[in-house]
């Protein structure tokens, strides 16, 4: 799939943009804060509705302005697609094919983009809550369905949390309405943790050949799932897990209702990234580390073309400045031919020309767009 052209109106500080993309690899350059970024960002939120950045749409909506447009025409191999995201200061909504969708899962998923950002450098190195935010991005708009029950979850977590403070200040003394809450959020955290445990048993796969194909080193990558629930295991079918899930609520009832919180389920698991069965996040150096977030953004582009069959976009932020030459290298050869590719970077001098077959080169200053002429465009 690509996106052949794409329109953007008060999108940040991006005012008003027509721009038609080449197939295969797109490079904008610019000094820094004049919206290289925001262009990404802009495709992106095309793609799944929502920013890497912030969790306020209205942030997006450029100052001044009452709403922001975005439109994209794409092209799959075997259907051409019209996208749509209307965002105002009441909410967003969505279009497809020119008719307005009533739900987001169904409009999520039509257009699939992986995100490369120096900040995902950090995925092995940082918190638990950046890699749960990974796991929820990714599944989320390759499988409608995971989409769903991680948006349910976080509506029952809600609620159930808002009560327990209920009953922690003395205002509620329904336990049984309790009860009814962690029932209905056990039963959706095992549809979540079915998933995770499939889709990052196929993106370990994917992720341990590509480490072992851009790597000297001869450790072997694979991904382990950590659930806050100790005792639920890859094996566990989705009726087993929600009663460990649900056995652990009951079992944790009276610590929660003391903090506040509920204290294990989907919103508390963690990811780890092993090398030979050591814990990268805290054995790794920084270049494994480096190699481990590489690996795993080509296994998500591998992993989209299984369940889709089709590749999807890649966004590289300002990424290239972060890998070595043997790096870029190993990225650039992975997606050549296989994926449209929009690259942001502040100068051309620090890309592997040798791979680029004839990208097209467009030039970023204060939010304007203009394709830039020279031997780069080929």
């Amino acid at each position: 799939m690509y996106l052949k052209q794409f329109t953007v109106q008060n999108y940040r500080n991006l005012q008003e943009l027509k721009i038609d993309f080449a197939p295969n690899v797109n490079i904008f350059i610019g000094k820094n804060a004049q919206g290289k970024t925001n262009l990404l960002e802009a495709i992106y939120f095309l793609a799944l509705t929502r920013s890497h950045r912030t969790s306020s749409d209205k942030e997006l909506i450029a100052f001044g302005k009452d709403f922001a447009n975005l439109t994209g025409q794409v092209q799959k191999s075997q259907v051409e697609l019209d996208l749509r995201i209307l965002l105002t200061k009441k909410g967003k909504k969505v279009w497809l094919n020119r008719i307005e969708q009533a739900k987001l899962s169904k409009y999520v998923g039509q257009l699939n983009a992986i995100l490369f950002s120096p900040e995902d450098l950090d995925l092995i190195k940082g918190a638990p809550a950046l890699r749960r935010k990974f796991m929820d991005q990714e599944f989320g708009q390759i499988n409608a369905e995971y989409l769903y029950f991680a948006s349910k979850y976080h509506q029952v977590l809600a609620q159930k949390n808002n009560y327990l403070r209920q009953i922690v200040r003395g205002e509620a003394h329904d336990l049984v309405f309790l009860d009814v809450l962690s029932d209905q959020l056990a039963g959706i955290a095992a549809e979540i943790i079915v998933r995770r445990f499939k889709y990052l048993n196929y993106l370990s796969r994917y992720a341990g050949k590509a480490y072992a194909q851009i790597s000297s080193e001869s450790e072997k990558l694979t991904l382990e799932y950590q659930p806050s629930i100790a005792d639920i295991q890859l094996t566990d079918n989705t009726e087993q897990i929600y009663q460990k899930v649900l056995a652990n609520f009951k079992q944790n009832r009276p610590v929660e209702i003391k903090k506040g919180t509920t204290l294990s389920g989907p919103h508390r698991d963690d990811l780890a990234f092993m090398l030979d069965g050591k814990n990268a996040h805290l054995y790794g150096s920084q270049g494994q580390q480096r190699t481990i977030a590489l690996s795993v953004k080509l296994a998500e582009i591998q992993l989209v073309h299984q369940l889709t069959d089709e590749y999807p976009l890649l966004l590289l932020d300002d990424v290239m400045s972060e890998l070595d030459h043997s790096r870029q290298s190993a990225l650039l050869n992975y997606i050549h031919g296989k994926t449209q590719t929009f690259i942001t970077t502040t100068d051309l001098a620090g890309i592997s020309w040798e791979i680029i077959k004839a990208p097209r080169v467009y030039r970023i200053q204060s939010g304007n767009i203009s394709l830039e002429k020279g031997e780069a465009n080929g």
